[in-house]
Parts: C-alpha cells; sequence; structure tokens
C-alpha cells in the first residue's frame, strides 16, 4: 500500500487557488482574499469534496491536520469482524490452511485484489473524473458526452469535448482521468 501524504487541489469559482498537501491548500486557503466566491477542494486520489478547520494560528492550522487524536489502548489494526457463510467442507479447507481461516481469507482477498490492480486503478479514475466534473463541469457543454467517452475509453473524444471547458476544470478532469485511460502523469 502507498503511503504517499494526501494531496488536494481547491477552486474558487472555475479557477485553480491552490493544489497540494492538505496543509499546503488549508494555508493557501488562509491567506486567500475572500472574494465571495465559492470555494471547494477535492481530494486528488477520489475527487471527495475535503473541508478545512481554518480557525486560529497556522500552527493550529497543522496541528489539527497533523495529529490524529490517540485513544488509550492498543493501536487498532483496521480489523472488522464480520460474519461469512461457508460450506463445511470450505470451513475444512480454510482451517487446515496454515495461520488458519483469518489469515487464508486475507491472504486470498489480497492476491485477487493484486490480479485486478489495473482494472481498479482505472475504475477508481473514472469514478473520481467523474466525481469531480459533476460538480464543477455538470452545466458545461458536453458533460454528459464527455462523461461518457471517460467510461467508454475513448481519451479522443474526452479530450475534444473537454477542450471547451474552463481551462483549470478542463486541466484537472484530465489529470484525474489520465489512469483511466492506462497512461500516467510521467511528472508523478
Amino acid at each position: 500500500m502507498e503511503t504517499t501524504e494526501q494531496t488536494c487541489t481547491a477552486f474558487q469559482g472555475m479557477r485553480r487557488i491552490a493544489s497540494g498537501t492538505r496543509l499546503e491548500v488549508a494555508l493557501a486557503l488562509k491567506r486567500a482574499a475572500d472574494t465571495g466566491d465559492t470555494v471547494l477542494v477535492f481530494d486528488d486520489a477520489t475527487a471527495r469534496q475535503v473541508e478545512f478547520d481554518l480557525r486560529g494560528s497556522d500552527a493550529e492550522i497543522r496541528a489539527r491536520l497533523e495529529t490524529a487524536p490517540r485513544k488509550p489502548g492498543r493501536p487498532k489494526l483496521g480489523v472488522t469482524a464480520r460474519e461469512i457463510t461457508l460450506l463445511p467442507r470450505q470451513w475444512d479447507w480454510l482451517n487446515a490452511q496454515p495461520g488458519g481461516a483469518s489469515v487464508t481469507l486475507r491472504k486470498l482477498v489480497d492476491a485477487a485484489r493484486n490480479a485486478g490492480g489495473e482494472r481498479e486503478k482505472r475504475r477508481q479514475a473514472q469514478e473520481a473524473a467523474d466525481r469531480f466534473m459533476m460538480v464543477m463541469a455538470g452545466n458545461q457543454p458536453s458533460y454528459e458526452e464527455a462523461a461518457r467517452a471517460l467510461y467508454a475509453g475513448n481519451v479522443q473524444r474526452f479530450t475534444d469535448l473537454t477542450e471547451v471547458w474552463p481551462t483549470d476544470v478542463r486541466n484537472h478532469a484530465r489529470l484525474l482521468a489520465e489512469p483511466a485511460f492506462g497512461w500516467e502523469d510521467s511528472a508523478s
């Protein structure tokens, strides 16, 4: 699993005003002049909207973003207990594996995830680009056709249809869509 720092991009109206780590963007927003335009911030991996608490000094903002509250006791490993239903022969096979049923199931799930890795990356990129486009370009000309081209994997049509969009919105939609078309930005 990648351990790269989360990045995001902020837009004021149709203009990109900041891009970088969550801290960099939050501090840039704090310094930005309030023009009355709505500011939207998008996570660069998922295009989900991000909100920041910009109250207080830069140090207070940094502290809120860089420190997660720690609870007493053992750290959580992120394991979720759920019930699954298997046939007796499947339970017998799982229990006979080294490490038992839980370890074997985790290995099987990880192997399946890795086997479909490129397809999953493309799907996630399509969803992120579409999520961003719906918010920022939903009223732009040819939005629906561009979304169809995105899901069809037609990069030339997507590029042509997004050409008339506001520059910053167009460029960010294309950046988010890159993995959906099977090519990555060489700068990443």
